[in-house]
């Protein structure tokens, strides 16, 4: 299994990016997918997930109305919209892909243990 983010940088405050993570083999279409974040000195925190029918969103306080979640199945990829972004969201983002139980997985949680496969993550800063 193969997980590839991109779409990370430097930016202002106020200003947008959008993050993809393309993930392969794997049937994308039967797992929870999720971004997560790492500040430095810090454990990974999530930030939003979507559950593998797309319906069900989850999204932490600190996005919530900032940041959009979406999936593309057809094309086996994941997407964060990010929107009037703050210097409290620099951080490296991570794509995850829920893999237990590891045929159907299709449920969000907040917690990094069964999300099996991980991104190595891309980089986004935004300064004030």
């Amino acid at each position: 299994v193969q997980v590839l983010e991109s779409g990370g940088g430097l930016v202002q405050a106020g200003e947008s990016l959008r993050l993809s993570c393309t993930i392969s083999g794997l049937n994308f279409d039967r797992h929870a997918v999720a971004w997560f974040r790492q500040f430095p000195g810090k454990g990974r925190e999530a930030v939003s997930c979507i559950s593998q029918s797309g319906l069900d969103l989850t999204y932490a306080d600190s996005v919530r109305g900032r940041f959009t979640i979406s999936r593309d199945n057809s094309k086996s990829t994941l997407y964060l919209q990010m929107n009037s972004l703050k210097p409290g969201d620099t951080a490296m983002y991570y794509c995850a892909v829920r893999s237990h139980p590891p045929d159907y997985a299709p449920f969000c949680t907040d917690s990094t243990a069964p999300y099996g496969y991980w991104g190595r993550g891309t980089q986004v800063t935004v300064s004030s």
